[in-house]
């Protein structure tokens, strides 16, 4: 793999884990689509640090508060008084669809990987979510308006995510507009709920850095780590101020588009 690779590995991680259209179904279709090398583990894990590093980077403030909050709620017994402390009670409550579900099909979820032909079918799932999504914009709701059944089904609809071309940040907005939350209030919410998710998988990834054997240069490792997280903290701060004043059809008309174009290759050719 070239240092081009690697650097554009780190651009289809650092962009496609945070914008509406699955990082995983990029990270299947595009190496098949044009013949990029597959990246080995070691690659993988530091895309996915990096990517880590951008959304603890970009939430760092909001984390440090939502920490102290439940600490404080702990030792004082009130756990939900606070809304910071309520915010990370419902992050927990969020993640735990995807952590029972992803652990119990874990073997399964894997093998879905080994077909662009499925991730493209993700892509379509996609786009009908995110326009689904639009539909249903009500807008009347904020964060700390959001009850326990919302949360539990917002991060229930992570568990789709768990297939390549779902994308985690589409479903989860896409499901906090069907649950009655203005468009930065999804998004802001998709983030923050999917935050012990994206930590996990970036853990178990880190993990193979340490048990995997390196065939790059030392070189290559580092412009992917250092692009996966520029271009990360620069997309997630694009998509919350785009979604203050532009609806979400832009990405599922990409979605729909690269799903379909596969399709009709695969099929065809």
């Amino acid at each position: 793999m070239s240092l081009l690779e690697a650097i554009i590995i780190g651009i289809i991680q650092g962009a496609t884990e945070f914008l509406p259209i699955s990082s995983d179904g990029h990270l299947v279709l595009i190496p098949a689509i044009f013949g990029l090398t597959q990246p080995d583990l070691v690659l993988i894990g530091l895309v996915h640090a990096g990517t880590l590093l951008a959304i603890v980077g970009y939430f760092a403030r909001d984390l440090w508060a939502i920490l102290k909050a439940v600490v404080a709620g702990l030792i004082q017994r009130k756990p939900f008084a606070d809304d910071n402390a309520r915010l990370g009670w419902l992050m927990v409550l969020g993640s735990v669809p995807a952590g029972i579900i992803g652990l119990a099909l874990k073997d399964w979820f894997e093998q879905q990987f080994e077909s662009p032909v499925i991730a493209a079918a993700g892509l379509l799932v996609t786009a009908v979510f995110l326009v689904v999504g639009e539909r249903l914009l009500r807008g009347v709701k904020t964060i700390p308006q959001l009850t326990w059944l919302d949360t539990l089904i917002i991060g229930t609809f992570q568990v789709l995510a768990l297939l390549p071309g779902v994308s985690r940040s589409g479903t989860t907005i896409a499901a906090g507009l069907g649950r009655g939350l203005d468009r930065p209030s999804a998004a802001r919410f998709s983030f923050l709920v999917g935050l012990p998710a994206i930590a996990g998988a970036g853990l178990l990834a880190i993990l193979d850095i340490f048990t995997a054997q390196g065939s790059l240069p030392l070189s290559h490792y580092a412009a992917a780590f250092v692009t996966a997280a520029v271009v990360g903290y620069l997309c997630i701060a694009f998509l919350l101020t785009w979604v203050k004043s532009h609806s979400l059809y832009l990405f599922a008309a990409y979605c729909a588009t690269v799903g379909t174009l596969y399709l009709l290759y695969s099929f065809f050719f």
